[in-house]
């Protein structure tokens, strides 16, 4: 059993954990990620480590709300175990002095830009940080990515704050001042790190994305997470989760993901369902 340490939210259905975790803490990188199982009757799901403390053996993760395991994860607080965390699991960042590198985060993957964007930093780039997210209560780990960053620049969808726009126009609009860019990584919904591809792509400008497909194991050994990397399949699990952006088959990653769908909303409504009756049931013993 894992203890978690605190539990916080940072936005709507977005939750912050620190779990106790000391030899994960100790051994994972940037870039990595661990296998979460609630208990016993529990799926399997991947969630990048987004920070460690040596010191106090804890893993930090962010976690978003979307299906029935993450939202049961939710529920959780400071005080209560996780069975399973395993990692820390797949390759490391690639890390060297590339010269300028762009941190792109969208949405939920700021969490897992941040980690990568302090090793960039470490390595001695000059870091710029692009930090998307829909309106301004998204908006996820601003000063963190800001202590990281030389250059450092929120967006939003809907021009609540920051930059009226996407990740892609800021960075396109980079690109078109002149700033010689040397590596991007970019890490978010499928169609913003495909979008981020196509505009480096006229430039030659080096782009990473961490990928994430549907995952059980984190060992390459069931090949749910197939993907499709210069006409190659390969294991986003152990040969990920980063890989070059020019060579992804975006397409063929998304329809993938679609492929559970209808079930994974099945399972969503059932729990939310349980919850309320349980809601009624407890609000009427009251």
């Amino acid at each position: 059993m894992f203890k978690i340490v605190s539990a916080q939210f940072l936005a709507e259905n977005i939750k912050r954990f620190e779990i106790q975790a000391p030899r994960i803490a100790k051994k994972r990188k940037a870039g990595q990620f661990v296998i979460v199982r609630l208990d016993e009757q529990g799926e399997r799901i991947p969630l990048t480590i987004a920070d460690s403390d040596v010191e106090k053996g804890t893993i930090s993760i962010i976690v978003q709300g979307v299906g029935k395991t993450t939202r049961k994860l939710n529920i959780k607080e400071a005080g209560d175990s996780i069975l399973d965390v395993v990692g820390p699991l797949g390759e490391p960042s690639h890390i060297e002095n590339f010269g300028t590198a762009v941190s792109i985060g969208g949405g939920v993957g700021t969490a897992i830009a941040y980690p990568t964007a302090v090793a960039l930093k470490q390595a001695g780039n000059y870091v710029i940080t692009i930090n998307g997210a829909r309106n301004k209560d998204l908006v996820l780990l601003e000063d963190e990515m800001n202590a990281v960053s030389d250059e450092a620049y929120v967006t939003t969808d809907d021009g609540s704050y920051g930059f009226h726009g996407f990740v892609t126009q800021k960075l396109q609009a980079l690109i078109d001042d002149g700033k010689n860019i040397d590596f991007v990584l970019a890490i978010g919904p499928i169609p913003m790190m495909r979008a981020v591809a196509e505009v480096t792509r006229p430039y030659g400008i080096k782009t990473v994305v961490s990928l994430n497909p549907i995952m059980v194991d984190g060992t390459g050994m069931c090949g749910g997470c197939r993907v499709t990397v210069d006409g190659e399949s390969k294991f986003a699990c152990v040969d990920g989760p980063e890989f070059d952006a020019h060579q992804v088959d975006f397409k063929n990653l998304m329809d993938r993901n679609k492929v559970y769908r209808a079930l994974e909303n099945h399972k969503l409504e059932s729990f939310e369902h349980h919850c309320k009756l349980q809601d009624q049931i407890d609000h009427q013993t009251t």
